[in-house]
């Protein structure tokens, strides 16, 4: 069995981790006419803003209680139902995800109650749906803090099917993703389009893919989220003929939405390599009773194609991978089928898919953890976020960002990564930059007999140069 290395120290150095409330953001940011609200002070939703507004390059709306030293003590009640009339009458969103932060936890907030008295103080506003999720910063990561607001969504908009009257494959052709957060709009976008093409409707939960792709609106601004999950669409979930669920992180919200409408999952721990691509076509295939389309087929053979180009840089390759378990799991797995070799895994918290890595090292810590895990050894390229940048700098070796936040490349956060297609660029990238250190070039084959020997010119090879 796999040995995960505990974290060793009291603080973060060079952290890799981004919180649990940040992903909880990214979650609700991936629904239609929505707002999140964090249950803290100003400064931990304008340290989050930040990050997303660097990230993705557009304005995000985000709000906050603004819990001050007075509230911290003597309670924010009154702060979270002030916030949610303020916001649901001046904004008009259809539904409001309210995460708690480190802050208000350590404050003792009881946040289903305090939405129980929003709802009792102002009925008027009852047709917004308003989310709790339980977030504290100071435990899990971005990706945990996702998976917790898409269960809550489920939990709180999805009928359970006896008492909706609902059963699955009301839609036959409707079909359910749960969609990770390690998927960029890019990803998401290439998933939709592959269910389409087998003749299916996909219905994605979240869907970042069309409010956070970089687009112009019709208006100039809005205050809500544009594009994504419409609510109406999260409540028909139950009926649909199947669910795709990508990402280990989000099996507990599988779970429960396959207990509370019986539709039958399909569960992908990456969509990064050959077999893993393979798998969800074939998935496709029996949903839909539809034989995989020419035009996958063709991708699948291109990318066969780029596997033999690329295996000559990537064979043997020392990578270090700094990632949320998601998104570790799925380099991780794509390296070592190239038959690379990963000597560091780090991950920010805690995860069963951790368990599953082939690594000589695997560390639930930081960015430092990384560099002294490999100590005198020479890695060849290192896989994180931008906050990794320096971290490849010191340890001497090549440089891929991937993850969240990228702030110092435009267009990474829309990247497609995944499928027959984006594990093709993928591969290039990664030998493009193993050959940057020069490994994977064929050298050229040189004669002994035109090498200078003694100082002077073979007589052989000079004679044969005469004729």
């Amino acid at each position: 069995m796999v040995e995960v290395l505990k974290r060793n120290k009291a603080m973060s150095v060079s952290p890799l981790k981004a919180s649990q409330p940040v992903g909880g953001v990214l979650a609700f940011l991936g629904i239609n006419r929505s707002m999140p609200m964090l249950h803290g002070s100003q400064g931990c939703t304008a340290f989050a803003k930040v990050f997303f507004v660097r990230h993705f390059r557009e304005p995000i709306p985000l709000q906050t209680t603004a819990m001050d030293q007075v509230s911290s003590v003597m309670g924010a009640d009154d702060n979270v139902v002030d916030g949610l009339k303020t916001v649901c009458e001046k904004n008009k969103p259809a539904i409001v995800g309210l995460l708690t932060t480190g802050l208000s936890e350590t404050q003792g907030t009881d946040i289903r109650r305090t939405v129980k008295m929003f709802r009792e103080k102002h009925p008027e506003h009852d047709n917004v749906a308003v989310i709790p999720v339980t977030t504290p910063d100071f435990t899990g990561s971005a990706e945990s803090g996702f998976a917790a607001a898409i269960e809550a969504m489920i939990d709180t908009l999805v009928p359970a099917a006896e008492s909706a009257g609902t059963k699955p494959g009301m839609r036959p052709r409707q079909v359910n993703v749960l969609a990770g957060p390690m998927l960029t709009p890019g990803d998401i976008e290439y998933v939709k389009e592959s269910i389409e093409r087998f003749g299916l409707r996909p219905l994605v939960l979240p869907d970042i893919s069309e409010s956070l792709d970089g687009h112009l609106g019709e208006n100039d601004f809005s205050p809500i989220t544009t594009g994504g999950t419409p609510v109406e669409d999260i409540r028909d979930m139950g009926e649909s003929a199947a669910t795709l669920v990508i990402g280990r992180s989000l099996h507990g919200a599988a779970n429960l939405l396959r207990e509370r409408t019986g539709v039958p999952d399909y569960r992908f721990d990456s969509l990064m390599g050959l077999n893993a691509v393979d798998k969800l076509m074939l998935a496709l295939k029996e949903i839909s009773g539809i034989p995989v389309p020419a035009h996958i087929e063709r991708q699948r053979t291109q990318l066969q194609d780029a596997m033999l180009d690329t295996h000559f840089m990537l064979g043997q390759a020392k990578v270090v991978i700094a990632a949320d378990a998601d998104l570790l799991y799925s380099f991780a797995d794509l390296v070592r089928s190239m038959g690379g070799r990963v000597i560091a895994a780090v991950a920010p918290a805690r995860s069963p898919l951790l368990e599953k890595l082939s690594a000589d090292v695997i560390k639930v810590g930081d960015l430092e953890d990384a560099e002294k895990i490999i100590g005198m050894q020479q890695a060849d390229l290192l896989i994180g976020n931008s906050h990794a940048a320096e971290s490849a700098a010191r340890m001497g070796c090549e440089f891929l960002r991937a993850g969240f936040p990228q702030y110092d490349l435009l267009g990474g956060f829309q990247r497609t990564w995944i499928g027959y297609n984006g594990t093709r660029q993928a591969l290039f990238d990664l030998a493009n930059l193993m050959m940057a250190r020069g490994k994977g070039e064929i050298e050229p084959y040189q004669s002994i007999y035109s090498q200078k020997q003694d100082g002077g010119n073979n007589a052989f090879a000079a004679a044969v140069a005469c004729g």
